[in-house]
């Protein structure tokens, strides 16, 4: 599920900020962006944030700003006189010209750059880092919990739809057979020197209706709709796979009616039963 979750911890003279955000994926792909200094924590990160999680594309942002007056960092002033002269000499040999900000293309090459911060953390830092990860993770986790309430709604709504539609096929139930058995009778008139049998007639009729019958069709989708709904409302989380099989199944049983439906007013109903089944199909990608 979607999501973003952010948490701030402090320290004597560290702000730890942690950003998570999380979209659609059936599994758990963790992508961490973490700052040197804390490389070797990055394992207890990952661990923090996918248990809870479970799934989803996860991006983990760590950055730490120092609170001290002192920044810690001085320029390698050797080694930007050496990518000057280097790139003063390839334009010349080149014959292009030298760049006109000097200082944005030099602090771009490596070792620029001299810190002088601490290489190591201590323990009060370390748990100022996972608390802040945790809070983040928190964070996240009600972000998606007020998701979910809203797809419920939006799942309960369009379950109903196409329940309604379902009903609203009986309407059409007798007029169809009537209207099968009158063109095939006006079909078997129109053809000349024709002697029918009307007791074989009306045997094939029976076989040839009862093959459109919807009954079984409409008594599985009722199922696989009250199914969708009690798996919805299961108290226990990882759902989401079970119910794009149910929505799955749903999906066989309209595309049956639309098949054997034989009648212009059913087939609209069908059509706006898959259309609604489309838009759950789209959101049960949301649901943990």
């Amino acid at each position: 599920m979607t999501g973003f979750g952010k948490a701030v911890a402090e320290t004597k003279n560290k702000k730890i900020t942690v950003e998570i955000k999380s979209l659609n994926s059936k599994q758990l792909d963790l992508n961490a962006r973490v700052p040197s200094i804390y490389r070797d924590k990055e394992l207890d990160l990952r661990n923090i944030v996918g248990r809870p999680l479970e799934r989803g594309k996860i991006d983990l942002s760590v950055t730490v700003e120092n609170l001290g007056s002192e920044t810690g960092t001085t320029l390698n002033i050797s080694a930007l006189e050496a990518y000057k002269k280097q790139i003063e000499e390839a334009s010349a040999a080149l014959g292009i010209a030298t760049p006109d900000d000097w200082y944005n293309v030099l602090l771009r090459f490596p070792d620029t750059l001299h810190s002088d911060m601490q290489t190591e953390i201590d323990d009060i830092e370390v748990e100022a880092l996972f608390s802040a990860t945790s809070q983040a993770v928190t964070a996240l986790m009600n972000y998606r919990r007020a998701e979910g309430i809203k797809l419920e709604s939006f799942f309960a709504e369009r379950i109903a739809r196409i329940s309604d539609l379902l009903k609203q096929i009986d309407t059409y139930e007798v007029q169809r057979v009537d209207k099968i058995r009158a063109r095939i009778e006006e079909g078997l008139k129109k053809i000349p020197g024709v002697d029918i049998d009307k007791g074989r007639l009306e045997q094939e009729m029976i076989f040839y209706i009862e093959k459109l019958d919807v009954n079984e069709e409409k008594q599985r989708l009722s199922q696989h709709l009250a199914y969708f709904m009690e798996t919805l409302e299961a108290p226990h989380p990882g759902q989401g796979k079970k119910l794009g099989f149910i929505s799955q199944e749903m999906g066989r049983e309209i595309n049956t009616l639309g098949s054997k439906s034989n009648h212009a007013e059913m087939q609209r109903l069908v059509v706006k039963m898959k259309d609604e089944l489309e838009q759950i199909k789209e959101q049960v990608l949301n649901v943990m």
